[in-house]
């Protein structure tokens, strides 16, 4: 892409919140009679809490979940009226933050149900059943317990839920195996709506749901499948911007480590993006970039501010310092850069830094 003399390295993260919403009404539609929410919790994946928050409710989200109290509070301040619910619970420390952010907690613990009565009994709150992730939640024995001394009167439970842990592989047996466990759990809870499913549940089918969903990766353009391509639209764009360009000499090394070997006469485009901005220094002799139409290959290794691309198939018009290069997006797809640096498009989502100018359209 040609220069743009506003943009700083190591580039810019664009997020389109028209390809958010597509995704949100995509898995809605998917959903069918259940309620579809959304998972926002580290900072909605590394794109924003408050923006994409803001647009899911313009769309008409009004379920939020978020791993921690303080998530919670922040997200509070953007919506008012939205139902937020807090995956850790509610810890000693944090009981304040829940009651007056009006929060909702998850409760996973006998510990956590006991705190929840003495705080805020009259308060919403849900309850976390573990059916095969041994994460957090209650086990088989705790959930007896708690039906038979009488744990879970006086508190206004909302729901129970479940969390899936093979549901990126469909025909995992554990999948049905931890639905027919939570199903025979519940009945020794009070009558209670259910949450199962996240972006893969959703599209398992309706057994794998329950009556509200819990979609995470998939609204921001990931699969929630561990394997084939996605079918949820792209949502972020990484353009890094170009440093220099140089013609190789005489053949030579390129990088630390001398890993990757270049002839003469090759060109090579600098970028100024490494891993300290979440770019995985896995992708050395390994990603690929997008750059003037063309796909090139990451050469030598990635270091903590810069990368290095092989352009020699470019005209040198076609790459020049402040041009920028796509590294993630509609032509480098977030599922193919996370399974060519062993890692999970969640991990390459929510370890992009700081030093990115986001952008969101529209």
């Amino acid at each position: 892409m040609a220069a743009d003399t506003n943009l700083l390295s190591p580039g810019v993260l664009t997020v389109d919140l028209d390809a958010l919403a597509g995704n949100y009404r995509a898995l809605c539609e998917a959903a069918a009679q259940a309620t579809c929410g959304a998972v926002v919790k580290a900072n909605a994946y590394g794109l924003g809490a408050a923006p994409v928050a803001r647009r899911l409710w313009d769309e008409g989200c009004r379920h939020f979940f978020v791993a921690t109290a303080r998530e919670g509070a922040e997200l509070r301040t953007v919506l008012a009226e939205a139902h937020i619910f807090v995956f850790e619970g509610v810890l000693e420390g944090s009981a304040g933050s829940v009651l007056d952010a009006e929060l909702i907690p998850i409760l996973n613990s006998i510990e956590q149900i006991g705190r929840w009565r003495r705080v805020g009994a009259a308060r919403p709150a849900a309850i976390h059943v573990d059916t095969g992730m041994s994460r957090l939640g209650l086990n088989e024995a705790e959930v007896r317990e708690v039906s038979r001394t009488g744990l879970f009167r006086e508190l206004e439970l909302r729901y129970a839920l479940t969390h899936l842990a093979c549901a990126d592989v469909p025909t995992h047996p554990l999948n049905a195996r931890q639905v027919r466990d939570f199903d025979r759990l519940i009945t020794l809870l009070p009558d209670v709506r259910t949450s199962i499913g996240g972006s893969a549940g959703i599209l398992l089918g309706p057994e794998f749901r329950g009556d509200l969903v819990r979609p995470g990766i998939a609204l921001y353009g990931g699969s929630p499948f561990a394997s084939g391509d996605s079918p949820m639209e792209s949502v972020v764009t990484l353009e890094g911007v170009v440093l220099q360009t140089t013609t190789v000499g005489k053949q030579q090394t390129v990088g630390y480590g001398a890993t990757h070997t270049v002839r003469s006469g090759a060109r090579l485009a600098t970028v100024g993006a490494g891993f300290a901005d979440g770019y995985p220094r896995a992708l050395g002799n390994r990603g690929v970039a997008f750059a003037a139409g063309t796909q090139v290959p990451v050469v030598g290794r990635v270091s903590m501010d810069l990368i290095t691309l092989d352009v020699s198939g470019i005209a040198p018009a076609g790459v020049q310092p402040g041009d920028t290069v796509e590294l993630l997006g509609r032509n480098v797809l977030l599922d193919d850069v996370a399974r060519a640096a062993g890692t999970i498009g969640y991990d390459i989502l929510t370890g992009l830094g700081p030093r990115w100018q986001r952008r969101y359209i529209p």
